[in-house]
């Protein structure tokens, strides 16, 4: 198991002034400190910055950051991709400071944005000098229990590809990331899923992989945040439900990692999954196993009020 964690996800939509409603007062999210190209940011915890979107036309994921827990460690994994054929580059100085990190190498991905290891993600100090800032130490309002992030990392993230195989690749002999168990199900007559967790710390699955028949209009299906207090998942419930927003999935329970969650549907398009509770790995692994349902109940289409 690799000494990684989520740092940050990096998504372009055209409008990102669209989403701050929605990462602000439905997820809960406190803003943070636009980059020095004015995109707006968001954070689960004293990160600077978890949540990054850009202004462009993809409409997708750009950047996945996985930050190394040492110097050690972000050699070890710039050598282990280099290794495996995934040939990083070093990020320069202007990359470094728009991701607020110390160091960066990137790659291409398979599923067609980019993976950043980083080194040293900013955090804010305690007591922030800027009273619109609120204490990023403290839980939000629309949060109180706060998120459960520490090492690691402020959640999850989910890309439905073609490439498949070398995305699988990409992950355990190039990130050093190892699966967690594996989900194949009919998803409707003539439709399989199949989606692979993976695992580089205590969290369940920081990444998760699914091979898409064709090609998608998106590669970023969700992200995902945990909170540290059930309750928190069913308020965040509440207020998208008031708001009106899909929510392709209600509340339920995972069969595989046992989070208790609901999934809503951004602005942009991808979703955004709210969940409590999953179930930790523990060292040696030996859960490595085919699950035939996604969820042990639950999780059904909603329709808010018109």
């Amino acid at each position: 198991m690799s000494d990684l964690e989520l740092g940050y996800v990096v998504v372009e939509v055209d409008d990102p002034g669209s989403l701050g409603p929605f990462f602000t007062d439905i997820i809960g999210l406190v803003p943070g400190e636009p980059t020095a190209d004015g995109a707006p940011t968001w954070s689960d915890d004293d990160a600077a910055q978890r949540l990054v979107v850009e202004k462009g036309s993809r409409n997708d994921v750009v950047a996945l950051g996985f930050e190394a827990g040492d110097a050690a460690a972000f050699e070890a994994t710039r050598a282990r991709l280099a290794g495996a054929g995934f040939a990083p580059a070093s990020g320069d100085q202007a990359r470094c400071d728009s991701r607020r990190v110390a160091q960066l190498a990137t790659v291409a991905a398979p599923w067609g944005s980019s993976v950043e290891v980083v080194l040293g993600l900013e955090r804010r100090p305690v007591l922030s000098a800027n009273p619109l800032i609120p204490n990023p130490l403290m839980p939000g309002p629309l949060m109180p229990g706060g998120f459960l992030t520490g090492d690691q990392g402020f959640g999850h993230a989910v890309i439905a590809t073609t490439a498949f195989d070398e995305s699988v690749r990409l992950a355990t002999e190039g990130l050093g990331m190892v699966r967690s168990d594996w989900l194949e199900m009919e998803l409707a007559p003539g439709i399989d899923l199949e989606v692979h967790f993976f695992h580089c710390n205590a969290r369940h699955h920081t990444l998760a992989l699914a091979r898409a028949p064709f090609e998608m209009p998106q590669a970023l299906h969700h992200i995902m945040f945990e909170t540290n207090e059930r309750d928190d998942v069913g308020r965040a419930f509440d207020r998208a439900f008031a708001a009106g927003l899909p929510l392709p999935n209600g509340l339920g329970l995972h069969d595989n990692d046992r989070m208790f969650s609901f999934y809503v549907a951004s602005p942009a398009g991808f979703q955004v999954e709210v969940g409590h509770g999953a179930r930790q790995i523990s060292e040696p692994w030996s859960d490595d196993r085919r699950y035939d349902r996604i969820s042990a109940w639950g999780h059904q289409p909603v329709t808010p009020p018109s």
